[in-house]
């Protein structure tokens, strides 16, 4: 079931002409540069409800669609990324960023970080604490796999059916555990997406797991002599020493290997403070790819 959310507030209800086939009629609200789209959107994976919130900008749809920018946490950032493009992709000869459609992805507010632990970290038998985060964690972790088959199967055949799309221009955004799963997603499913923008991932997860991933997606990546190489931006506020740390350890396995990559240490943020400061360089890394 798919409910169209209108711009008075109510809701409508859609039924799929098949199971897995989401066809809703969204409900726009145009505010003068941009349309959004609102849905509330039910997963068969992950039986969780998402806010889907799209932006589209008024602009000549580019001859292979627009690309698209899936971002994680769509309560906190579907609007950082919204407004980076709505205000940049105007003048993009001088600000170096294209327009683009927007997708938040968005959890109820009181299940936000319950979730977040839940969705974005990946399935493992054994979880080793961080001493950092010891008492701070959900019991239920690893359903990565599902909330990726719910991004996959249900949320971008919704996106493709209704919008006019480049589906060789796609990029997935998240910070903190959110930059964890994109990384993951990287490094086990890379041809889910074509550019990965990971802010402050939360490297530290399980005894640094990514870390092994990494090598691994590298390993598999020099066997297949880089035949299908994918864009990735990494960015950590200087002050979030242990990210630093840990965040290069990925970012010199990438260099070694002459894969593309951008990192970038904003001066004087913390993880609280980093996202808005990266913001341009990460959509115009975007914009390159």
């Amino acid at each position: 079931m798919v409910l169209g959310k209108r711009g008075d507030g109510s809701h409508a209800s859609f039924v799929c002409l098949r199971k897995r086939e989401i066809r809703p009629r969204a409900f726009s609200i145009k505010k003068g540069d941009f349309c959004m789209y609102r849905y509330l959107l039910q997963s068969e994976y992950t039986n969780t409800n998402y806010d889907i919130t799209v932006f589209v900008p008024e602009t000549e749809v580019p001859e292979n669609g627009f690309p698209v920018i899936y971002v994680l946490d769509g309560l906190s950032y579907y609007r950082f990324v919204r407004d980076g493009i709505r205000l940049q992709h105007v003048n993009n000869k001088k600000t170096g960023v294209n327009a683009a459609i927007v997708v938040g992805i968005a959890h109820k507010k009181e299940e936000m970080r319950e979730k977040r632990f839940l969705e974005f970290t990946a399935p493992s038998e054994l979880l080793v604490v961080a001493e950092h985060a010891k008492g701070k964690i959900p019991e239920e972790f690893g359903g990565a796999e599902r909330f990726l088959a719910f991004i996959e199967k249900e949320l971008k055949p919704m996106i493709e059916s209704e919008f006019t799309i480049d589906k060789r221009a796609q990029s997935l955004f998240g910070h903190s555990l959110g930059g964890y799963f994109a990384l993951w997603c990287l490094f086990n499913h890379s041809a889910t997406f074509d550019t990965y923008l990971a802010i402050s991932p939360s490297v530290w997860w399980n005894d640094k797991e990514l870390v092994t991933m990494c090598k691994k997606y590298l390993a598999r990546q020099e066997e297949s002599d880089r035949t299908d190489e994918k864009g990735l931006f990494i960015a950590v506020g200087e002050k979030e020493r242990l990210l630093v740390e840990q965040s290069k350890e990925i970012v010199t396995l990438f260099e070694e290997q002459q894969l593309p990559i951008e990192y970038y240490v904003a001066p004087d943020e913390n993880h609280a403070s980093v996202v808005p400061t990266v913001m341009s360089r990460a959509l115009r890394f975007g914009s390159r790819w």
